[in-house]
């Protein structure tokens, strides 16, 4: 079965553009972002802080065996509910630099949206190293778990 996000990095540019149509109505869409419960229980990790503002700050952290195996952080640019949200995302304790996210949300129907994630990257290289991971396999996998988690919300 073809993964239903989809990621496009054209040679030479270092950026990432990632599209993910939901059977979801966009508000339920942006407050699986938003929401740190949600947040927590498609991407299954534990969020730390999240300031959803112009200026605000989020952290999350991923644990396997009571140890942290992986943090992230950032800094919040833009949030414009239903509509846009754009920050830093930083993986801690790794080589890679700090990256510009920027998510545009659309309401396609009543009942249907799409998420458009613009990751820009400081090199190619680094935006190359991160596509030899399974970066795209674990994004689709968390998407089909947001789609999971949040259409139970519709009940």
């Amino acid at each position: 079965m073809e993964p239903k996000t989809k990621v496009a990095a054209e040679d030479g540019k270092q950026e990432i553009i990632i599209t993910r149509e939901f059977d979801l109505p966009l508000e339920l869409l942006f407050k699986a972002y938003e929401d740190p419960e949600i947040f927590e229980q498609w991407m299954q990790t534990k969020v730390v802080k999240m300031e959803n503002k112009k200026h605000g700050s989020y952290a999350f952290e991923t644990s396997h065996g009571g140890n942290v195996v992986f943090r992230a952080n950032g800094t919040i640019h833009e949030f414009v509910p239903n509509r846009k949200i754009t920050r830093t995302f930083e993986m801690e304790n790794t080589p890679f630099p700090v990256q510009l996210e920027y998510f545009d949300f659309e309401k396609l129907t009543d009942q249907t949206s799409r998420l458009t994630m613009h990751i820009v990257f400081r090199s190619v290289e680094f935006r190359n190293q991160l596509l030899q991971m399974p970066f795209a396999q674990g994004l689709n996998m968390a998407h089909n778990q947001l789609q999971e988690i949040v259409n139970k919300l519709k009940l």
